[in-house]
This record gives C-alpha cells, structure tokens and sequence, in this order.
C-alpha cells in the first residue's frame, strides 16, 4: 500500500497543529505573512512541538529577500521551507525564475538540513496549455526536494493571467487545478509531487486515483465557514479534515 501523505495549511498555533496530528494529518504548514512581522513566536512554537511529535513541519514565508529569508528560517528551523511564488507573472519580470533558482540553490547550501518544496503553477481544467508547467518544473527540479501543484487563476474569457489571491503567489484559490497535467507532471518528476489546489473531503478520493500523488494538501476547503458561508483562514474545520485524512486512507487502498 503506498502511503500518501496528508498536509494541512495555514495553521499558526501549537493548539491546532496538535488537534489536526491527533486526526492523522502528517505534515503541518504554516505562513510567515510578512517580512516585517517575520517573529511570531507562536508558529515557532508549533513548528517546535509538530516536530517533537514526530510530524513534519512547513514554512511558507511570503517574502524571498535573502537576507530575511535567512533570518526567518535560523529563526524557525522548519523540516520544509515551501516557495509558492508565481513563476508565470511577467509584471515581476523576466528574471525571477533565475533569481528563485539562485535563492533556493543558497538555501540548499546553507540550510542542507532543511527541504524545499516549490510550487508548480497548473491552470484550471481545460486551460492547461496556457501554463508551461512541465517546463518550469523542469527548470526547478534540480533544486527542489517536492513540488506542489497549485491553481493558476485565470480569466476564461480571454485566457489572461489574472491577480491571484495573494498578489505574486500562487494558492489558497480553492479551485481544482487541471488533473491530467498534474497527472502528467507526478508521471515525469524525479521528487515526490503533492496535489493541491481545491482539495477537499468530497473530492480527495477521485483526485488521489486520478493523479496519483505522494500527497495531498489542503488549504481553503477544509477551513471553517463563517455566517456568510465564506472561508475563515487560519482556522480548520476539523470534521472536513477528518474526512479528508479518512478519504485518503481509503483511497490508498486502491493504489
């Protein structure tokens, strides 16, 4: 049976990170979302006790300068450190894959004890063309220990790139990604590749047998829901993630 692993973001507190391990979840993500708000001691406790409790611990920092990035992780020491740029986003220039290339090389060398997880832009169903991630996977490869797929937005109408949730990011969109290119990108990558972007518990099963991944990770919807039956970040719904975890096991039974 190949085991797949389970991933669960944004959680920022030892509280919630404990609750989701007890549930099964393996890999705890968290987000520096500043660079001037880089110290927040409470996620730096839950990378801490995550870690102790023999789980794996993600950092998402949304900010790349290197001197802070440095800083942030001598600071939290995750096992992960997972970039989630938008490599396809031509207002930052031409040059921002070289320079992510060059970052993630001198986190490699600085930091060996630390992977990197970079996420792989897919666009959604029936656009997949529009978004070269084979090649930029291909590109990244060598300096990446796991890739993560995530949706693209794009505006269908005219097939343009459009902003995304967090501006120069990829992620937390809540949309499912393209599954046949995320299938072919597990069937031609050398690292383990995760499947994200609109992973849920209704829809994990189909996608796990579908794309075949190393993991599964899940942002958006398994979230709690307010009154006005919005998302509420930084805060889980702890059924869905059960759910989600049994969902998973289920389908690993299959592969």
């Amino acid at each position: 049976m190949k085991k797949i692993v389970v991933q669960i973001y944004e959680v920022q507190t030892p509280s919630e990170a404990e609750k989701l391990m007890a549930l099964g979840v393996d890999n705890i993500g968290s987000v520096l979302m500043s660079e001037e708000d880089w110290q927040v001691s409470p996620i730096r406790e839950t990378i801490r006790m995550v870690q102790a409790a023999g789980a794996l611990s993600s950092l998402i920092p949304l900010f790349n300068r290197s001197e802070a990035l440095y800083r942030a992780l001598d600071y939290y020491r995750p096992d992960i450190v997972h970039f989630c740029e938008d490599l396809t986003d031509a207002a930052t220039g031409t040059n921002i894959q070289d320079n992510l290339l060059a970052l993630q090389q001198d986190v490699k060398d600085k930091f060996p004890e630390i992977k990197i997880m970079r996420s792989i832009p897919i666009a959604p169903p029936g656009f997949s063309e529009r978004v070269p991630t084979l090649e930029l996977a291909r590109r990244f490869e060598a300096v990446s220990d796991y890739f993560l797929t995530d949706t693209l937005l794009l505006n269908t109408s005219d097939v343009q790139i459009i902003d995304q949730p967090v501006k120069g990011f990829v992620g937390i969109t809540g949309k499912i990604c393209d599954w046949s290119m995320a299938a072919k990108l597990v069937a031609t990558s050398r690292i383990p590749v995760i499947l994200a972007g609109g992973i849920a518990p209704e829809n994990v099963f189909e996608g796990i047998r579908h794309v075949r991944p190393a993991g599964i990770d899940s942002c958006t919807r398994t979230n709690a829901i307010d009154f006005e039956e919005s998302s509420v970040r930084f805060k889980k719904d702890l059924d869905k993630v059960k759910r989600l975890v049994e969902e998973t096991r289920r389908a690993e039974q299959t592969l």
